[in-house]
């Protein structure tokens, strides 16, 4: 069963796409749920999509496609679109006028400073970070600025902001970021050797660092980047 929310943001979507053919922006589905931000519309959205009710459509930054819907009866099958139809969902009343997908803008938590070399502590902050939503996938997500050369072979440069996709678990191979003995974070590679953790930089010019596995906690993986030019 979803939310009374997602119920609501599931509705309203499917009502704009049976009317227009386009998706609601952030905006507007901020606006319609009377949410106090984007990121509140960004978590509804992804758990819709984590549910099998909608989808987002590749390549563009604002496409849902509702292929599930909900009712007091429980969830229906969405009519799919067809060569018949001209919309996503069901015919239209009259054709909707092509428009450009719109840039929408999401808020994610910016936690402080991560290490790209030595760790340091990861701070907890309460400031929110600007992204585009295009940046970013399904689940939770938080940013984090990079501190530090050590992964500057992977493209991540010192004062670039680290999008990271909430989770504690990563496959060999893929950047996280690691909590390491409790106390402090950085961002490497992660890798499993021998019994040991493995946290590779992208920098000739550092080692590899070695762990217990009880010693390292993954805290999410890296989803993207964010760099400002001055």
């Amino acid at each position: 069963m979803l939310t009374r929310k997602q119920h609501e943001l599931l509705t309203f979507i499917q009502t704009r796409l049976e009317a227009t053919g386009i998706s609601p922006s952030f905006e507007e589905m901020k606006e319609a749920l009377d949410l106090k931000s984007k990121s509140g519309v960004h978590r509804l959205i992804s758990a819709l999509e984590e549910r099998g009710f909608i989808r987002r459509l590749p390549n563009r930054a604002r496409a849902l496609e509702v292929i599930r819907e909900s009712d007091a009866g429980g969830a229906k099958p969405a009519q799919r679109a067809t060569a018949s139809t001209t919309a996503a969902l069901a015919p239209l009343r009259s054709p909707a006028p092509a428009r450009e997908p719109a840039n929408d803008v999401i808020e994610i938590p910016l936690h402080g400073r991560i290490a790209a070399g030595v760790p340091i502590e990861a701070m907890e902050g309460t400031s929110m970070l600007p992204v585009p939503a295009a940046l970013l996938g399904s689940g939770e997500h938080y940013a984090l600025e990079v501190s530090g050369d050590s992964m500057v072979e992977a493209g991540i440069l010192d004062g670039d902001y680290a999008l990271v996709r909430r989770t504690d678990t990563a496959r060999d191979g893929e950047i996280v970021v690691a909590l390491v003995r409790g106390e402090e974070a950085t961002l490497k590679y992660l890798r499993r050797e021998r019994g040991m953790v493995r946290l590779d930089p992208a920098n000739a010019a550092y080692d590899p660092q070695f762990y217990q596995p009880h010693e390292v906690q993954v805290q999410g993986k890296l989803a993207g980047l964010l760099r400002r030019y001055h």
